[in-house]
Order: structure tokens, then sequence, then C-alpha cells
């Protein structure tokens, strides 16, 4: 029993390893076809501007390729991510049901929509709103506006990338609660603890002015919410149809 018990454990191990290893090798080629489209996104960028126009500078020798690297690590960030979440679900796939092996796997299609939502919000709301405040604090100091083109993309990919992650909150609760890890009564009770986190995670995002920190903090209760939401209805879906299978065996 033991026996069967390592190999069942060994086997695990050997097919994560498998599945961590594919998702690695196209984060790299993703970064690879990243490092190839930069120039050409980045030229775009910089011809339609979702910000006060800004003069960027390069300061030193290596800015140019740390911009490569910086655009080309975050496009492998969102093009593995989709496919990151299915060797996830497939790694779960055999504790599941085939009917929640159904449902989780649906679950994929909302997590890159919330995904590029989330990139959305960050890169045409959020960032011009930051970006105007800033420039705005440095003209009225009178300082002439010339910004180093490695900071500049390291703001916008500080503030953009993490609200395409942050917006996954409603998909991980309801996969929580489908696998039963988490339940509605629970998110409730531990609102204040999450929104206490939230609200730490806007101030590290956000300038230090309290209109540009509800500005984002908002949106992030607002997903809380929804994901509580979300899960009450996947939790008594789930209740139903626990009474409906305890029916049908008595």
């Amino acid at each position: 029993m033991s026996e069967q018990t390592n190999m069942t454990l060994v086997e695990h191990i050997i097919e994560l390893r498998k599945r961590v290893m594919s998702i690695l090798i196209l984060f790299v080629v993703s970064m690879l076809a990243g490092l190839l489209s930069a120039k050409y996104v980045i030229n775009f960028l910089m011809g339609q501007p979702v910000a006060e126009p800004i003069k960027w500078v390069v300061i030193h020798l290596t800015d140019a390729l740390k911009v490569y690297f910086q655009f080309s690590i975050a496009l492998a960030l969102v093009i593995t991510f989709p496919f990151a979440l299915y060797h996830i679900w497939a790694f779960v796939r055999p504790g599941l049901t085939d009917k929640e092996q159904r449902i989780t796997l649906s679950y994929i299609p909302g997590a890159i929509f919330l995904m590029l939502l989330g990139l959305a919000f960050g890169y045409f709301w959020l960032f011009p709103f930051v970006v105007t405040f800033m420039t705005g604090l440095a003209t009225d100091l009178g300082a002439e506006e010339m910004y180093g083109m490695v900071q500049y993309f390291n703001f916008l990919f500080t503030i953009v990338i993490p609200f395409g992650f942050l917006f996954q909150l409603p998909i991980l609760m309801l996969f929580l609660t489908r696998l039963g890890i988490t339940t509605p009564n629970f998110l409730r009770k531990i609102r204040k603890f999450a929104y206490f986190g939230l609200f730490i995670v806007a101030a590290i995002i956000t300038p230090p002015d309290i209109f540009s920190h509800l500005f984002v903090t908002l949106p992030l209760f607002i997903l809380y919410e929804f994901s509580i939401w979300l899960s009450t209805i996947t939790y008594r879906r789930m209740k139903r149809e626990q009474e409906e299978r305890e029916e049908l065996e008595s």
C-alpha cells in the first residue's frame, strides 16, 4: 500500500515537473517573440500616447536593451498566463468529477477576459491619471520634463501588469469555492482583512494622494464583492447538486 502511495506521489511530482517545464519553455519563446516585436510596439506606443506627451531620453548605453527586455518579459507573462491556467487545471483534474472538470475548464476563457480587462483598466484609465498627476507636480515645480525611457516603461509595467492579475480575483474565488477550499461565509468573515490587503496594494501602486488611492481602491473593493457574489452562486449550486445526489442515492 505504501509503495503504491509512494509511486503515485512520484508520478505526481514527475507530472508537475513536466507541466512547469512546458510553461517555462513557452515563457522563454514568448520572451524571444517580445524581443523581436518590441521595436514596433514601442514605436506604436510613442505615436499613440494615452497620457500627456512625454519626451523620453536615454541615459545609459544599455537603456534601450533594458526596455526591450522589460517589454519581452511583460509580453511573456501575458501570453503564458492562459497556458499556465490550463496546466494548473490539468494537474488537479484527476481529483475532480466530470462535471467539475467541465465547469472549472470553462473558467479559463473568463480568466483571459479578466486579464485583458485588467490590463485595459491599468493602461487606459489608471496610467494616464497617474502620469497626469506626476507631470503636474513637475510642472508646478518648474522642472523641465525629460524622463528616462527605462524608468518610464518600468513605471508603466509596474502599474499595468499587476492589474491583469488582480482582476483574476473573481475567477480565483470561483475555483476555490468549486474545490471546496473556501466558502462565501468565509470570504465575508475575512472581508476586513481582504479590504486592508487591497488597500495596501493600491497604496503601493498609486501616487501618495487620497484621490489617486481611492481611484484604484474602489474598483478593487468592487472586485472583491463581485467575487463573494459569484462564490455564493457557485456554493448554492453545489449544495443543490449535493442534495439531488443524496435524494437519488436514498
